[in-house]
């Protein structure tokens, strides 16, 4: 594989040999030391091969005094290829300059790849890194990644990491998102758990403080589940954190209406595709402003990063925009259909409105109303409804009141 490199780059020919003798030929470059490689014999005084260039304009005055008739049959490698563009001027002025080009670009940032990140969007990043002055266009050499780690934490104060590694035309960013710590609670503020909704307590986990309901207890929101007064014969009253833990079987009925009729989107099959370029903040429209209709319509784009053979990334970002064309048309919604969609709906806002617990049972059950569907969705549920209220005390009031 890398002779077959070498062999392009110095560039060969495959010649063809006539003589009543052609051995002679063969006996010659023996002699000289001329190598030569893929011979072929085609009659008993006819055969090709095939040499280097500089082997070949060897060769040719040498053959002159052999009775032999040499044609070449095929010029290739890089050197035939570069001369046959020796009088197209502007051509080779434009290669050349396109490679200026790419060299030079190559010092410059022009792509961005982003890992780590999950709660922080890539958007965000990129815009403290603007901020700090690294965007599209930065000359790689110029960015200091301590410097920068700093400067864009106090930006973005959910990272607690960052490092820019900046290779060739594209910029490595790895962040580490901040893991936020747990919030500190002091047991000198008093206070109780009562019921946050209405249940039935199937378990409850005092963690300070003094129960007062047990499993099985009927409970009204704003009930008082866990004490932080207690009051001792030897300690006598004593105030209390009265955390802890109340788990309580919960019923839910929510209820939503439908519309019968649907607005949706009747794509005609018209489509506009047009192509713009991108260089770097720069944009390039490929196409005239009037060749997009005017009407409701739904855009696809599509980015492609241009780059060299290798793997290079170019600055030119070749921009593919599909329009689909639509009007608006009503249809009629099944019954089943607008359950279905109001399910969803009344599910997502039954899991919102719990903090900790699970569903155990749920129905849901619809029926026509005029031009809508009543849907009705009821659950039975297993959560914590323990909430913590501050007791008021002397010091407290004194503070509100300063």
């Amino acid at each position: 594989m890398l002779q077959t490199a070498v062999n392009f780059c110095r560039g060969h020919v495959t010649l063809r040999v006539e003589s009543a003798f052609p051995e002679r030929v063969l006996n010659l470059c023996s002699a000289r030391r001329i190598p030569f490689w893929d011979l072929r014999w085609e009659s008993p005084i006819c055969f090709t091969f095939t040499m280097t260039r500089g082997s070949w304009h060897a060769l040719r005055p040498l053959a002159q005094r052999l009775e032999a008739e040499i044609r070449v049959e095929r010029r290739e490698g890089l050197p035939y290829f570069l001369w046959r563009f020796h009088r197209r001027h502007a051509l080779v002025a434009g290669l050349a300059l396109c490679a200026l080009l790419s060299f030079f670009g190559s010092f410059f940032i022009w792509d961005f790849e982003i890992e780590g990140n999950e709660a922080v969007s890539e958007e965000e990043i990129l815009r403290a890194l603007d901020r700090c002055g690294v965007s599209l266009g930065t000359f790689g050499y110029s960015v200091r990644s301590d410097a920068l780690r700093n400067e864009v934490l106090l930006l973005v104060p959910e990272l607690s990491y960052i490092a820019v590694n900046v290779r060739g035309c594209r910029a490595h960013v790895q962040v580490r998102e901040r893991v936020e710590p747990p919030e500190l609670i002091s047991k000198r503020d008093p206070g109780n758990t009562v019921a946050a909704k209405a249940g039935i307590v199937t378990s409850i986990f005092p963690y300070d403080g003094e129960k007062m309901v047990l499993p099985g207890t009927t409970v009204r929101e704003g009930q008082l589940l866990i004490s932080g007064v207690t009051v001792d014969e030897q300690a006598g009253t004593r105030f209390l954190r009265g955390m802890g833990t109340v788990y309580a079987r919960t019923w839910y009925s929510r209820r939503c209406q439908v519309p019968a009729t649907a607005v949706e989107k009747a794509y005609t099959g018209e489509t506009t595709t047009v192509f713009a370029l991108c260089w770097g903040r720069n944009r390039i429209n490929l196409y005239h402003t009037g060749s997009i209709g005017q009407g409701d319509c739904d855009k696809i784009t599509t980015r492609t990063q241009l780059s060299l053979p290798g793997g290079i990334a170019l600055p030119i970002t070749l921009v593919k925009e599909t329009y689909r064309y639509y009007e608006p048309a009503e249809r009629q919604r099944s019954q089943r259909e607008a359950e279905e969609l109001a399910y969803a709906a009344l599910w997502a806002d039954l899991l919102a409105g719990m903090d900790d617990g699970t569903v155990t049972s749920e129905s849901c059950a619809g029926a026509a109303l005029g031009d809508a569907y009543l849907v009705e969705l009821q659950a039975e549920c297993q959560e914590q409804i323990g909430r913590f209220v501050s007791i008021p005390t002397e010091d407290s009031t004194k503070e509100n009141e300063e």
